[in-house]
């Protein structure tokens, strides 16, 4: 096989020779390149300056600093944020031998040789001195007059001060006082109302003055006419009439005294009303129920009230005579007791139509019945709206109603035929009256039957078996015993 001709023998021992070479150069380069970076770190630094400034220290030159607290500086006070911390600069003046303290000055000071290594700036290297503590309080006030501590003025406060408000409070005081206020005023106009009406109708020469012999709720001529029950309810009694036993009036008057209410009837307004109850004798009156009131109020009385409900009913305007106001509905028995008590004098009085538009405005109702369920079953019962104080005289004419029926129902007898029809209504009535208690007893007999058997049953229930035997027993005799025919006996002579 020919080889190249360019081959030689000595090829690999040059190859060889020329890696180790360049290996070599590669390798100088490097240390020449660090050496060349380690210099950079130390330039402007000789070795000979350094030695001589090392010679020229001395260490005998080095003096301790004193040690005594007297000389050393107070504490710094402690900073604000308001007050920048300001740092001194350092003091480079050089110490002097005369700026040192004697050895009578200084008893404790340390020895040179703890001090061979302390630098001025650094305060490291030093050692700790403990001394007594009346060296202590006397170097104190030594140093007290010369280094007098400085004043550290408090930081401003930034916060502003936040004014409460007090409003809740304000509207709260405000609405006590306004309560108050109007407690006083308001009962104070309820009482100029009541004794108004009293000046008006119950005083010398006035219409229950003429009509009553007794006047007020006590006896003598200081009895007091008014009775206040509170602050809206006042009483009036009279007594010592025919036909009647007495007369007792009630005001309940709105609740002035009351902000809250005052306030409520601003929006709902309601009215001062008086009532009057005439407690009529049993021989006195007849069998009689009639009412007259406006025409709403005469519908709920005709459902609520037991006995206009049980026996009377609202009646039409009769044809061809005089009648009550187009306003006032009439509730009665009959037609025959409605005609009779709505006389000509009523209605040109009161209730008649031109009448009832100029007096009538304070009518509410009236009602006379025999069959009342208070404690005492005959009443006349007349009830009016009260005016205010400066117009009292308006219900002259209302009041006068009172006497006038007194008489009227007092004299007044029922036809045979109206006392018939009347008789067996009420005699209807208590017969429906007493079937309804008789079934409330026997439905309270039931009840407690049915209760004494529950209660036997239970007791039963908790019994042993030998004592239901005995008891089973017991109830068999019983029961034959009483099957057997009886026998009757008599004694031989």
């Amino acid at each position: 096989m020919a080889k190249p001709p360019f081959a030689s023998p000595l090829s690999p021992p040059i190859r060889s020779l020329s890696l180790l070479s360049l290996l070599s150069l590669l390798l100088l380069l490097n240390l020449s390149s660090f050496k060349s970076l380690a210099d950079s770190h130390f330039e402007g630094f000789d070795a000979d300056e350094e030695d001589e400034s090392f010679e020229s220290l001395h260490f005998s030159d080095l003096r301790s600093p004193p040690l005594t607290q007297s000389e050393s500086p107070p504490p710094s006070p402690p900073l604000t944020q308001s007050e920048p911390e300001d740092v001194p600069a350092p003091d480079l003046k050089p110490i002097r031998d005369s700026d040192l303290p004697t050895p009578s000055q200084d008893p404790l000071k340390p020895s040179s040789t703890s001090f061979d290594f302390w630098d001025e700036d650094e305060f490291e290297g030093l050692p700790v001195v403990e001394q007594p503590s009346e060296s202590v309080g006397v170097s104190r006030d030594a140093a007290g007059p010369s280094d007098p501590t400085p004043d550290v003025k408090p930081a401003a406060s930034t916060d502003k001060p936040t004014s409460r408000s007090y409003t809740v409070e304000i509207a709260c005081l405000s609405f006590l006082v306004m309560f108050g206020i109007n407690f006083f005023t308001g009962k104070r106009e309820n009482e100029n109302i009541a004794l108004a009406w009293a000046t008006k109708f119950a005083t010398k020469d006035s219409i229950f003055e003429k009509n009553f012999s007794l006047l007020g709720v006590g006896e003598g001529d200081d009895s007091p006419l008014l009775l206040k029950e509170g602050q809206t309810v006042f009483k009036f009694y009279a007594s010592g009439r025919r036909f009647c036993q007495g007369l007792l009036a009630t005001m309940e008057l709105k609740s002035r005294h009351d902000l809250i209410s005052r306030m409520y009837n601003l929006i709902v307004p309601c009215r001062d009303e008086i009532t009057f109850e005439v407690y009529m004798n049993d021989d006195a009156m007849d069998d009689v129920i009639f009412a007259v009131a406006k025409k709403k109020a005469a519908k709920g009385m005709q459902k609520e009230v037991r006995d206009l409900q049980r026996f009377a009913g609202l009646l039409s305007p009769p044809g061809g005579r005089k009648w009550v106001a187009d306003e006032l509905a009439v509730i009665s028995e009959s037609k025959e007791v409605a005609g009779d008590l709505i006389t000509e004098a009523v209605l040109d009085q009161v209730l008649g139509d031109k009448a009832f538009e100029k007096f009538g405005k304070g009518f509410i109702s009236m009602h006379f019945s025999d069959q009342h369920s208070a404690a005492h079953k005959k009443m006349l019962l007349f009830k009016f709206a009260l005016p205010d104080a400066n117009h009292m005289a308006d219900m002259t004419r209302l009041v006068a109603l009172i006497p006038y029926y007194i008489d009227l129902v007092g004299r007044y007898k029922l036809s045979s035929q109206a006392r018939t029809k009347t008789e067996a209504a009420r005699s209807k009535a208590l017969q429906e009256a007493y079937k309804e208690l008789h079934n409330a007893r026997q439905e309270a007999i039931q009840k407690k039957k049915a209760e004494k058997k529950r209660m036997l049953e239970e007791a039963e229930a908790k019994l042993s078996a030998e004592s239901l035997r005995k008891r089973e027993a017991k109830e068999r005799a019983r029961q034959m015993k009483k099957a057997m025919p009886k026998m009757k006996m008599t004694r031989a002579h």
